[in-house]
């Protein structure tokens, strides 16, 4: 499980500390809290997030304004108009799909993506199921989706009107599947979980 290294209550931990530490680390911060990410991810779940990085980039070459990027891949979620060095909340989900070019530079993503996939591991998927998804529904990313790679089972959200995720679907990992936030795109879940 990941574990904040930083509590509630501390000083919060800002973008622009984060840009001063080490290269080869990873990290993440949640409304000022920190959480190490490490260690690497399990081979099933490389091999699972590699075939959705491949099918999305693939299906994305007809929406030319849209862009699949995959961990590590800085995702910085401003609660306003707050210069980056005052950032509160860095994520690097597994695959975040951006559709207004002007939300990527050098540094990453500011703003929310259309779509964020993350593929759970032991380590990170209490902080994937609870702290990133009340994150991604309050900074306004209009689709979830949170893969288990052991069960073969996605469970996706999506952005209702309201502005919260309305109830998940749980979508068993065969056959296909159409993302919400863009309805073009439809992946072959057999190929993903084979």
């Amino acid at each position: 499980m990941s574990l904040p290294l930083s509590k509630p209550g501390d000083a919060p931990t800002t973008y622009g500390e984060y840009m001063h530490w080490p290269e080869d680390e990873r990290w993440e911060i949640i409304d000022g809290v920190l959480y190490d990410m490490s260690p690497a991810p399990s081979t099933k779940h490389q091999r699972v997030s590699r075939k959705l990085i491949v099918q999305i980039d693939g299906l994305l070459a007809e929406k030319p304004d849209c862009e699949a990027f995959f961990a590590p891949f800085d995702v910085r979620l401003p609660e306003k108009d707050e210069a980056d060095e005052s950032i509160i909340n860095v994520v690097q989900p597994d695959i975040a799909v951006i559709c207004d070019p002007s939300k990527i530079d050098d540094k990453g993503c500011r703003g929310a993506p259309d779509w964020i996939i993350e593929v759970l591991s032991p380590f990170t998927s209490s902080k994937d199921h609870i702290a990133k998804r009340l994150l991604y529904e309050r900074m306004g990313v209009r689709e979830y989706w949170l893969v288990h790679p052991l069960d073969n089972v996605i469970t996706i959200f999506i952005l209702g009107a309201d502005g919260k995720f309305e109830p998940s679907v749980f979508q068993e990992g065969k056959g296909q599947v159409k993302a919400s936030a863009l309805p073009d795109l439809t992946l072959n879940l057999d190929a993903v979980f084979r």
